[in-house]
């Protein structure tokens, strides 16, 4: 028989930290709300959510890791929005974010939920609101696949 470790969306206990930027404010701000709601549906109380805003997308990684080595939180959200405009900076920027959160979710050991939108349009974002909701249950799911698997009960 195989072993199977069922996916658990119970997030009651859980210490969740979302990291939003500010570009692109009414984008974020939407997707903010939307991880929000969707983490109180799953059970993840109050005062166990912790939000910090920042610049940008760019500055998303470093405000994770800073959040990862505080040893507080099970897991972390990121959420903002790189909307193309006429030169190369979409590139860069969504690259060198993405680059930077998975790097940071590897070596400090954490789930981050990468909820960073890269869109050609602020349409094409709008339509995309509901990551927030979905990076809140990879989030959750996560954080107790991490405690299940870990011996000692911690995620970390």
């Amino acid at each position: 028989m195989i072993d199977t470790l069922e996916p658990d969306l119970d997030g009651e206990g859980l210490s969740i930290a979302i990291v939003q930027a500010r570009f692109n404010e009414g984008i974020c701000v939407a997707l903010r709300d939307s991880a929000l709601a969707e983490l109180k549906r799953l059970g993840v109380a109050d005062e166990d959510i912790t939000l910090i805003t920042v610049p940008g997308a760019l500055e998303i990684p470093l405000a994770c890791q800073q959040l990862a080595r505080t040893g507080a939180f099970d897991a972390l959200i990121a959420l903002g929005a790189v909307v193309r405009g006429e030169t190369y900076h979409f590139e860069v920027v969504s690259n060198e974010m993405a680059a930077g959160i998975t790097r940071v979710s590897l070596d400090e050991g954490i789930v981050i939920a990468n909820g960073v939108l890269t869109c050609e349009t602020d349409e094409q974002a709008y339509a995309r609101i509901s990551k927030g909701a979905d990076c809140a249950q990879v989030a959750v799911e996560m954080a107790n696949m991490a405690f299940a698997l870990n011996d000692e009960g911690e995620a970390q």
